[in-house]
């Protein structure tokens, strides 16, 4: 760790004279900076920004940084060089975060500062490489100092580990929703009135209950708290039922349910509800067969609460499936073969067993349902009808004609309460009590064919749904080879040639369709952001299961904060946030592909909390007997039985990345465009064909990809022997 401390420590000085401080318009792979990082006042690196331009307040973070090289080249033991370390960085990372934030585009950031200070000359742009790499250096001192003291087990990847987690999710969650949720106590002219949020909410749309006396609707609080409640609980049953067919079943055709199951979440944004229209809408195939047949007359039904949840229950079922399936395939067959032996029948060791170890699992499906019902925007805008919810109001505050961010701020205040309600009601269902199924011994148990009423009730709750997805897809994939939908039914492949277009010439291949510049930076973006949003949500399940730290519960519940908060505030968010000084990252590559990440890792991160909390701590303290440190331990042990964790958290991230609309909406530029986007604006202009055309390609694009990771991912080998099929009843 010493010499991991003065490498990091020289690469931070280096980095103070050989790269620029600030960020450059050009970009660093410009080289345009190279002759000016002395004598250019854009181009200096930290070091001439002091002695050189006179930038003054960037001296005690770079003497911090000495500091610790010479703490860190200094002959001392490990404790004293660890607490030297771990002070001189931490005054490090603070001065730097004091001066980035105090000092912007106008000179001091606050007005007490000019006040105390005068007014200040000298501006301050965004950080570049140079000090981004100070920062990090800085950084991982803190952590190897911490772990010199002993922190963390005296274990330096873990220490690091936890210090860039809680780093970033500080820095890409907290910091940029803080920074707009502090709206909702700000009036017009930015003056702080802790009672301005009150005012805001006390409304009668928002807590009316009107519904209950049959005189009107209920309030959009109501409506958002029942919807997620039957979402987050019907989605759980569903994702349940598919779970139990694919492993504990003899079905004939899993991989094609397992491909039925994860069509929803793979399709672009409002391909559900435009489907569910096509079938169900007034003038749909369903209304005009019963109109035919029987004389029902059309009705629009699906456009209020049942079109809503229907779609939600669609689209958010598979993430239950992602999350329960290694959970499920989880549970030790030697417990259910030991209470078999105790003379308990199938039923009553699937209810007293089986079902009890896979609550961590089944409360994380519900949590994440839950969620994702309130922060749903597509679905409530497309099919909501007169049912508001909060995401749409939260829509409306900000792009309407109120333009109200107060409103909009205060507005997800509310939500983020029902999520932290959700979330600690999660908390005390789970417990502290032990699940783990998997432990080092060998299993070699044959899991417990399903109970007959248990299997029939998967079925019939699985199978028709299966089928019904089927039958949605079928009709979105039709309308991609038809003129115009509803009215001229001649096939035609009209609408694929102007998207994806591709023409010879002398010169090579012509991308011509309209549609391959968003999907080539769509498919990009997203295979950047996957992997990072997978291993970041992974590390952060490992640390807050496998360690006890202050704040455990608090960073947990940050992490779920970009996820609860509607995408719309999100992105609204992020620009707010990084528009300025320290990080201007506004209009680039960089910040879609963060929002990617930090908006999709909670699914990584119960994922992987749920798995993992069936892993028994003796494989780690096994590990640990046989001198196996903690990077060791996780790469070699526990992450070979998250196979299926690993696989969910890919799987979700990439195709998240895809297909999301709300959150990168503010963000997209005419040179970052994406897929969605430019679906969203083919819908709007009518062009129907070409929305379903793109979006089919996207679905193909995205099966390719989950066949990609589940065969690099693999599967997970517990030493069990495979299910029989199932011919014997309870």
């Amino acid at each position: 760790m010493s010499r991991a401390a003065l490498a990091w420590s020289i690469a931070g000085l280096l980095a103070t004279t050989l790269l620029p401080w600030y960020g450059l318009e050009e970009g660093l792979g410009s080289g345009v900076w190279l002759s000016g990082l002395w004598s250019s006042e854009d181009y200096a690196g930290g070091v001439a920004q002091v002695l050189v331009h006179g930038r003054w307040w960037l001296a005690p973070a770079l003497v911090a940084l000495l500091s610790c090289f010479v703490v860190a080249a200094a002959p001392l033991a490990p404790g004293r060089r660890g607490t030297l370390l771990a002070i001189a960085s931490a005054a490090g990372v603070v001065l730097f975060g004091v001066q980035a934030f105090a000092i912007g585009l106008r000179g001091w950031n606050a007005g007490w500062l000019i006040s105390l200070f005068d007014e200040m000359e000298q501006r301050q742009i965004g950080i570049g490489a140079g000090a981004t790499v100070v920062l990090i250096a800085l950084l991982s001192l803190l952590s190897i100092g911490l772990a010199l003291r002993g922190a963390f087990g005296g274990d330096a990847f873990v220490a690091g580990a936890m210090t860039a987690v809680t780093t970033s999710i500080l820095l890409f969650t907290a910091w940029p929703i803080l920074h707009i949720l502090v709206q909702a106590f700000q009036d017009q002219d930015g003056a702080l009135r802790p009672f301005l949020m009150v005012e805001r909410l006390a409304h009668p749309k928002i807590w009316s209950l009107r519904c209950l006396s049959g005189g009107g609707g209920c309030g959009v609080l109501w409506n958002t708290l029942l919807l997620a409640l039957l979402c987050g609980a019907g989605s759980t049953a569903l994702g349940l039922a598919f779970a139990l067919i694919v492993t504990r079943t003899g079905f004939r055709f899993k991989k094609t349910l397992r491909v039925l199951t994860v069509l929803p979440i793979i399709t672009p944004p409002f391909v559900i509800g435009l489907a569910l229209i096509l079938v169900f809408g007034r003038s749909g195939l369903m209304n005009q067969l019963l109109e035919w047949s029987f004389g029902v007359q059309p009705t629009r039904w699906i456009y209020g609460f049942p079109g809503v949840l229907l779609a939600q229950l669609f689209a958010f079922t598979p993430v239950a499936f992602l999350v329960l399936i290694g959970v499920v395939e989880g549970v030790s067959p030697t417990l259910e073969e030991a209470s078999q032996t105790l003379r308990a029948d199938r039923w009553a060791t699937f209810t007293t067993v089986s079902l009890p170890l896979m609550l961590p699992g089944l409360a994380n499906a519900f949590l994440v349902g839950f969620i994702e019902s309130i922060a749903d925007f597509g679905n409530p805008i497309v099919l909501g009808g007169d049912f508001g919810v909060l995401s749409t109001e939260i829509y409306f505050a900000v792009v309407g004609a109120q333009l109200d961010y107060g409103l909009a701020a205060a507005l997800a205040l509310l939500l983020l309460s029902l999520a932290l309600g959700a979330f600690f009601l999660q908390r005390r269902i789970v417990g502290t009590r032990s699940y783990a199924t998997i432990a080092g011994k060998g299993d070699s148990g044959l899991p417990t064919p399903l109970p007959t009423a248990a299997h029939r009730a998967a079925q019939w709750i699985a199978l028709p749904w299966a089928g019904f997805t089927l039958l949605l897809y079928g009709f979105v994939f039709a309308g991609g080879f038809v003129k115009i939908w509803g009215r001229d039914y001649t096939l035609t492949l009209g609408h694929y040639t102007k998207a994806f277009a591709i023409e010879q010439s002398p010169e090579g291949l012509i991308w011509s369709g309209a549609a391959w510049n968003s999907f080539w930076t769509t498919v990009k973006l997203a295979a950047i952001a996957a992997p990072i949003t997978a291993a970041l949500g992974l590390i952060a399940a490992w640390l807050m299961v496998r360690r006890r730290f202050v704040g455990r519960g608090a960073l947990e519940f940050v992490t779920m904060l970009s996820f609860a908060v509607p995408g719309t505030v999100i992105g609204v968010a992020y620009v707010f946030a990084f528009n300025v000084p320290p990080l201007e990252i506004t209009g680039s590559a960089l910040i879609i592909v963060l929002c990617f990440v930090f908006r999709n890792m909670t699914v990584g991160l119960r994922a992987g909390m749920a798995a993992m909390s069936q892993i028994d701590r003796s494989l780690d303290e096994a590990s640990a007997t046989l001198r196996g440190r903690a990077p060791q331990t996780l790469f070699y042990v526990v992450m070979p039985l998250l196979r299926p964790a690993i696989a969910g958290a890919l799987v979700y991230g990439f195709v998240r990345a895809v297909t999301t609309v709300s959150a990168v909406v503010f963000l997209v530029t005419a040179e970052y465009d994406l897929s969605t986007t430019y679906i969203i604006l083919r819908v709007i202009n009518g062009d129907y064909g070409l929305a379903i055309a793109y979006s089919c390609a996207l679905i193909v694009l995205m099966l390719a990809a989950i066949l990609l990771i589940q065969f690099l991912v693999g599967d997970r080998r517990l030493g069990r022997r495979a299910l029989a099929v199932q011919g014997v009843r309870a």
